[in-house]
């Protein structure tokens, strides 16, 4: 149970740390409109996150008796994903902060709190990223003998869904509080590095189950 909740956990932050365009905007909505606004919109992308942590994990679940006989060679190919994915980021990252790009994707007109949720809803589902990695994940963890449980599943789901609700408040409530101050350059290299290093955490997880 411990183990689901813990991978819940670093999957979930793994994918909501980074600071890209949805983050800078939710900050930057924050900043000028309101918490409740901020933390609506913020709610919206944690939703998404675990919408696409059920599909997911449904998804696992249904094909994992047929992965048996290519237990090793699937769980390699989840680490291989993981870690690239890590790279990916950590590269785009650097490579965006030595160029100091920044993005500004600011509104016209201040959503209501309903408004801000569907809108984040809609733009972080449209991200493939988001459904590719937790799908990684969750067939590199159910690629076992043993099919997790429904608890452990829903553990999972739950605590991924906690996880980037968390981080996703917590940008709002930078946004109320610094304003636009965790969308400088420096500060979207070290969340981008942060979530590099948590997906890889997560590979390694994988691997030691390999061994």
């Amino acid at each position: 149970m411990i183990a689901a909740l813990v991978a819940g956990l670093l999957a979930g932050y793994g994918i909501a740390i980074p600071v890209g365009a949805i983050g800078t905007y939710l900050v930057a909505l924050t900043a000028r409109t309101t918490l409740k606004v901020g933390a609506s919109a913020a709610l919206g992308v944690a939703t998404a996150d675990g919408l696409y942590a059920l599909i997911a994990t449904v998804a696992g679940s249904a094909i994992a008796p047929a992965l048996t006989p290519i237990t090793t060679p699937l769980k390699w190919f989840s680490v291989l994903v993981l870690l690239a994915m890590a790279a990916r980021g950590a590269t785009r990252a650097i490579t965006q902060y030595r160029r100091l790009q920044s993005t500004n994707n600011a509104a016209q007109t201040p959503p209501n709190p309903t408004r801000a949720y569907l809108n984040l809803l809609g733009m972080t589902l449209l991200n493939p990223t988001t459904i590719i990695y937790f799908t990684a994940v969750v067939l590199g963890a159910q690629a076992t003998a043993t099919t997790p449980s429904y608890l452990q599943q829903s553990l999972f789901i739950l605590a991924a869904y906690l996880a980037s609700a968390s981080w996703q408040l917590l940008l709002a409530t930078g946004g109320a509080v610094l304003g636009r101050l965790l969308t400088t350059p420096r500060a979207r290299l070290i969340t981008a590095l942060t979530s590099s290093t948590l997906i890889t955490v997560l590979a390694l997880q994988v691997l030691r189950s390999t061994l």
